[in-house]
């Protein structure tokens, strides 16, 4: 698949900032797993210097936290730290709230789905037309009539660990769930669209690229979804093979941009949470 250099390119020109590679991964500095552990107390741990679970685990005591307490918390973390070990992202999508999920990217960055579906329309019932995920290095399109069947999805969306998504947790995933039930498992999800507007980017995948300076294919770049919508009809009622590779070149442009955009998200609210508090106490 690949590796951390291919995830975390050192070159990005919407980047501002550099990053502090030695502290880029950013789940083991997580403490909102934690029972009872909110944005505001895990901020208050590490402002007490206390930044890894491997800190928190080698001090006797924590500020603001009974011994007891401390106790729970130490028993937790080392159940993550096994979890963590055996790849188990179930474990933390069913510990970590939807808006924190991002921070476990890095750590199962092997088996990530960048995903992005075509459909004849908004409606549960509209058909999916073309399933795409890109796993980081290879492009997998499914498409309706040959070869997106429920044992096919079912088989690539089991072997991954994260899905991205933009605007799936509304879209993607409910649509996905509707028409082949039982294929989409419970592991981490991170919908981009949430992520993005929580570092002041808002509106659609088209509309951040462009802020962002992505480049799409010139054949592709100014397409819509009601241009797939059209190319699908084409493909479906004349055979139009021209139309459905487009078709499928615009699916998976969506989809190996959501692997820069995860990218991009991921540093900056890394920046904007971990890197800031640290950064204050240290002040």
């Amino acid at each position: 698949m690949f590796g951390a250099a291919d995830y975390f390119p050192t070159t990005f020109d919407s980047l501002k900032y550099v990053i502090d590679r030695s502290h880029i991964w950013m789940l083991k500095n997580s403490f909102v797993l934690l029972d009872g552990v909110g944005q505001q107390r895990e901020a208050s741990i590490w402002r007490s210097g206390i930044e890894t679970w491997d800190d928190f685990l080698d001090e006797p005591r924590a500020k603001g936290i009974s011994e007891s307490r401390k106790t729970v918390m130490d028993q937790e973390l080392v159940n993550a730290i096994k979890k963590l070990a055996d790849q188990d992202s179930s474990y933390f999508a069913s510990r970590m709230r939807a808006r924190d999920q991002w921070r476990c990217l890095p750590e199962f960055r092997k088996s990530v789905a960048f995903l992005d579906i075509e459909t004849t329309g908004i409606s549960l019932r509209s058909p999916i037309t073309v399933v795409g995920i890109y796993d980081g290095t290879r492009m997998h399109s499914l498409v309706r009539g040959r070869d997106l069947t429920w044992s096919n999805l079912k088989a690539v969306l089991g072997s991954v660990s994260v899905l991205v998504t933009f605007n799936g947790s509304s879209f993607d995933i409910p649509m996905i769930e509707s028409q082949f039930p039982g294929t989409v498992p419970r592991i981490l999800h991170i919908d981009l669209k949430h992520s993005l507007r929580r570092i002041g980017l808002t509106g659609g995948l088209k509309k951040i690229e462009r802020e962002l300076d992505i480049q799409r294919d010139r054949r592709v770049e100014y397409m819509t979804g009601e241009d797939a919508v059209y190319l699908w009809r084409l493909w479906e009622r004349q055979n139009n093979r021209n139309a459905l590779d487009l078709l499928l070149e615009y699916n998976s442009e969506d989809c190996v941009n959501l692997k820069a955009l995860s990218d991009f998200a991921y540093r900056s609210l890394k920046k904007n949470t971990f890197d800031a508090a640290v950064r204050s106490w240290k002040d």
